[in-house]
């Protein structure tokens, strides 16, 4: 019998032991759907689909809507994206394109340590400075410049939506900046080069080569940072007012999913109201999944279009 070579038997086992952890990561999301739902089953059984629908949320009276945490978690993280996206391009393409190597390593470094600050600090810094500057500055003008706008209506409390998304904005901007930074680097010098060669100015270089050749590592970026902002929860908690409500106005007070699990998990002492909580955990699971599904299904999209138009 033909023994196996030693290079055959080393692929083999490569190939066992990347499939299994492969395996084990579809296994470890199963096991959080199956133990949510586990937990989440009563509520499910309670009130059903209306659940994430419903605007109520009274533990008194067992009466739980999540609709007031979804709408804070999508709203807080979308003004998130609106800040920080931007923002993060636009550091990204300068200390690629146009910053002196020693101030592109010396503010990447700075970028690098801002990603490790805790969350909790960016909370605790957002409670006791953030949100006293925006209810005596920021809000006072916006009202007095955009009130006609419902976005903008309200008395200015400091904290709220706008000043959670802020937040958000700055915690996730580090991330995204950092790798839209590396995505860049990694455009070949001679694309550039004979760009220039053929008579392009800079910024034509970095629309047309720059940011084209990264623009599937940019939305890989974008995705990042949503995944980091929706799941977010001690710094949100510290600005966003924790009520349970729905407003159209940045300046109230809302809450988010993750922030409702955070304040409210350890008073839950009735079986019914710690599985509403559990209930909030799986649509806040289930609401990631789909973001993130629907996110590769259009970057496959964008990166066809990309390819037929190449």
């Amino acid at each position: 019998m033909r023994s196996v070579p030693p290079a055959r038997r080393g692929d083999r086992a490569f190939r066992l032991l990347a499939a299994g952890s492969a395996g084990t990561v579809l296994l470890l999301m199963a096991g959080l759907f199956v133990a949510l739902g586990a937990g989440a089953w009563p509520a499910v059984r309670r009130f059903g689909v209306g659940f994430v629908v419903s605007n109520t949320w009274n533990p008194v009276t067992e009466r739980f809507g999540a609709l007031s945490s979804i709408y804070g978690t999508l709203v807080s993280t979308l003004l998130a994206l609106l800040i920080a996206v931007p923002l993060s391009v636009i550091i990204a393409l300068f200390l690629v394109e146009l910053a002196h190597p020693t101030v592109a390593r010396v503010v990447g470094g700075a970028i690098e340590l801002l990603a490790a600050v805790p969350s909790i600090i960016f909370g605790m810094w957002g409670l006791f400075v953030f949100a006293p500057y925006m209810a005596d500055h920021v809000q006072p003008a916006l009202s007095k410049t955009l009130g006609f706008l419902p976005l903008f209506t309200g008395p200015p409390l400091g904290i709220g939506m706008l000043s959670a998304g802020v937040i958000l904005a700055l915690m996730i901007l580090p991330f995204v900046t950092a790798v839209m930074r590396d995505v860049f680097r990694m455009v070949p010098a001679v694309v550039k080069e004979a760009a220039y060669g053929m008579g392009s100015t800079t910024w034509e270089v970095t629309r047309g080569v720059t940011v084209r050749y990264g623009a599937a590592g940019m939305i890989g970026a974008v995705f990042l940072g949503l995944g980091r902002a929706v799941g977010e929860t001690m710094a949100v908690t510290f600005v966003i007012g924790n009520d349970h409500a729905v407003s159209a106005s940045l300046f109230a007070a809302g809450n988010s999913i993750a922030s409702t699990l955070a304040n409210e998990f350890t008073e839950a002492a009735e079986p019914l109201y710690r599985s509403c909580l559990v209930y909030l955990g799986l649509v806040l699971l289930v609401l990631t999944v789909a973001i993130q599904a629907a996110a590769q299904l259009w970057l496959r999209r964008i990166l066809r279009r990309m390819g037929r138009s190449g």
